[in-house]
């Protein structure tokens, strides 16, 4: 049976790969293993000793060999094709390897490491700070290549593997200021995250979702970037806070760039007052935005990077619910004027999302429950399994106070989480400019988007699009799409969890003003987005005023 480790370390000499691999087996409760110690055991010599028989090419072979042996990739393929399959005894995931300081620098090597990483394997690049690990490499007086000028010979193979180590990992971890046990315990949560790709966009992304997720900000940003504009709301400066000093320990310029909160936030004013702000900064195309908070907030920050100078790096840090399921995903930016909302924007893709599950302790029960309305609306369009979820907990859901989540709520929370973007990154990926499929995700939202404007954003997004998948469900009632039945179990299930169900809002006139206003509509015709099977959603075109304001007036009641 082979012997598939959890994780694999890379790293130069000296990066703790030995140390820390151990802390984190220990933590695990599985097995250490070290490429080195697995040639001389096959070789019946050490490493110094075979350097200095067969030296660095015949050792490099070696290490390849013994690697890909240590992997099987074959069999690690067929194990992976075969997950859900109920017989597992074809696979052990026994423990955690690390590799010499080399090893990656071979090409048969990279191609193991990267068929191991294509099936879910971890390869972490431990990034020490060059004078630490000069200093570990050094100590024991075993390494064949530091022997002559170790600073310089350390310096000089930094430059030249750095770059594949970047490229060959899954994940990079800069390793100073950490004991080995907290590199160790940082490694396993990294472990631990949800993580969705993105493809179809330029980057393509991943959307991470986990503890301390932000730790990653570094990771994404890279080398290149010196300066950073952290945006963000005064609600969520614990979490700015949290996001400026891993940016400021990681070497970057960090300013701070508060806006208001929600709706508020989103004006051509708050924007404008920014983009002056980035110019006395002198802000480059090699410069970037961070930006944390809730929908509103992510939406601003990213449309503010859409536009300074054509366009410069983003991240996404998601502190709401509502937020962490749809708004930072899917490079939708915008703004509200006074015609409507979010009729000003750009399609522009983050660099990465990093939702950190922790910040919901945070939030207001209601701020978290009108997330839920955007989680349902995924499991309508896309996902069943999502309202199953919903439906089993509702109760809990409901009556949850945030800063008392426990383990096992979390665990609900996230499936949650992941199953919504998974949805989200389904539509995206396939329709990234919303020409298609990707006006699906607007389930709900035409007249969701009125009923915000109407009450002048006193109501929250998640609440109004709970109306307005209501809204929809009649108007497809109405038309023949769906019947009484499943009215009335989108009505329970949105009620289940202590979303609104109602609206009286303005006069006829002035809600169908705003829906021929809507970005889907054409012309003078208008477009709803309905669902004619619980996990299938389609268009009605051009539906009769009457029908519209009979659907409307149902929602009412």
């Amino acid at each position: 049976m082979p012997r598939i480790p959890r994780v694999v370390f890379i790293g130069m000499p000296g990066s703790g790969k030995t140390r820390i691999g151990r802390e984190v087996a220990s933590l695990m409760g599985c097995r250490f293993y070290d490429s080195d110690d697995e040639i001389e055991r096959r070789e019946g010599m050490t490493v110094k000793e075979i350097f200095g028989r067969y030296g660095e090419d015949e050792f490099r072979t070696i290490e390849r060999d013994v690697i890909a042996n240590f992997l099987e990739i074959t069999n690690f393929s067929k194990s992976h094709r075969n997950a859900n399959s109920s017989d597992e005894s074809h696979v052990i995931f026994d423990g955690v390897l690390s590799l010499g300081g080399g090893a990656p620098m071979n090409r048969g090597t990279q191609r193991v490491l990267r068929e191991y990483a294509s099936h879910g394997g971890n390869v972490v690049y431990l990034d020490a700070q060059p004078e630490e690990a000069i200093e570990h490499a050094t100590r024991s007086g075993t390494r064949p290549l530091l022997k002559h000028n170790p600073q310089k010979v350390w310096m000089d193979l930094f430059e030249k593997r750095d770059p594949t180590f970047r490229t060959i990992s899954t994940f990079i971890m800069p390793t100073h200021g950490k004991t080995p046990r907290q590199a160790a315990q940082t490694v396993i949560d990294t472990l631990a995250e949800r993580v969705i790709h993105i493809s179809g966009a330029t980057p393509e992304y991943d959307v991470r979702i986990g503890t301390a997720t932000m730790r990653h900000l570094p990771e994404i940003l890279g080398k290149k970037v010196i300066r950073v504009a952290l945006i963000h709301t005064t609600s969520v400066q614990r979490h700015s806070d949290k996001a400026r000093t891993i940016l400021r320990r990681a070497g970057y310029d960090v300013t701070d760039i508060v806006v208001p909160d929600a709706e508020k936030g989103k004006t051509l004013r708050v924007v404008s007052h920014v983009w002056d702000q980035l110019g006395e900064l002198g802000f480059t195309r090699s410069d970037a935005i961070v930006g944390v908070g809730g929908g509103a907030a992510t939406d601003v920050a990213g449309f503010i990077a859409a536009t300074w100078l054509r366009g410069i790096t983003y991240i996404n840090c998601p502190t709401s619910l509502l937020a962490m399921v749809d708004a930072s995903t899917g490079g939708k930016t915008g703004i509200n004027t006074d015609a409507g909302k979010n009729l000003v924007g750009s399609f522009y893709t983050p660099a990465g999302v990093l939702a950190d599950v922790d910040t919901l302790r945070t939030l207001d029960q209601r701020i978290f429950i009108e997330g839920l309305g955007e989680v349902i609306k995924a499991g309508f369009i896309s996902d069943p399994q999502i309202l199953r979820i919903v439906e089993n907990n509702a109760d809990v859901l409901r009556t949850l106070d945030p800063a008392r989540i426990d383990d096992d709520d979390m665990e609900i929370i996230t499936e949650l989480i992941e199953r919504s973007v998974h949805v989200k990154a389904k539509h995206v990926s396939a329709d990234l400019k919303e020409q298609g499929l990707r006006e699906f995700l607007n389930y709900g939202h035409t007249l969701g988007h009125a009923i915000e404007k109407l009450e002048h954003f006193t109501w929250r997004h998640g609440e109004a699009v709970a109306v307005g998948m209501i809204f929809a469900a009649q108007l497809a009632q109405i038309h023949g799409i769906v019947d009484r039945t499943f009215v009335d179990y989108t009505r329970d299930i949105i009620e289940s969890v202590g979303l609104p169900t109602s609206w009286r809002g303005a006069d006829d006139s002035k809600v169908l003003d705003i829906m021929h206003r809507d970005k889907k509509a054409r012309g003078n015709m208008l477009r709803f987005v309905v669902v004619d099977s619980i996990g299938h959603a389609r268009r009605l075109e051009n539906p009769s005023e009457d029908s519209v304001l009979e659907a409307l007036h149902r929602v009412e009641e």
